[in-house]
């Protein structure tokens, strides 16, 4: 090949794409915890949403038939967005005048979870976490 051609010849070299791949993977590992991080907050606001959507049934209920017990709160927020995949919800203590809900996370949520835990919710309002600040 003739040396004018070598000067003429255009393409990117090993170092400089070498550059571009470290720069693309530290921007990858700042930006992928926070999203996991996202992700986990806004399952966990899910989970939060349905307890207060079965309390406010057992509320109705309560109304209606002035108990708590017999109630079988089958909701659809347990199951939308895969919610049963990340999170056990149960009524724990259902009596006449009292009950407990709770939602425990399982799978990767338990996993990317461990500030908060198990939520709970009781029949005053009262919530409980492993840390106050999760609700």
């Amino acid at each position: 090949m003739r040396p004018d051609k070598l000067l003429n010849q255009q393409g990117f070299t090993l170092i400089e794409v070498m550059i571009v791949v470290v720069i693309v993977g530290i921007l990858a590992a700042i930006a992928y915890p926070s999203y996991i991080d996202h992700i986990t907050k806004s399952y966990r606001d899910s989970a939060k949403a349905c307890l207060a959507e079965h309390a406010q049934f057992l509320e109705r209920y309560y109304s209606s038939n002035m108990t708590y017990e017999d109630a079988d709160p089958t909701l659809g927020c347990t199951t939308d967005s895969n919610m049963n995949e990340r999170y056990t919800f149960s009524i724990d203590d259902l009596s006449q005048n009292t009950y407990t809900l709770s939602a425990e996370p399982i799978g990767s949520q338990a996993t990317h979870d461990t500030k908060c835990g198990e939520l709970g919710m009781d029949h005053t309002g009262a919530r409980s976490a492993s840390d106050a600040s999760c609700w």
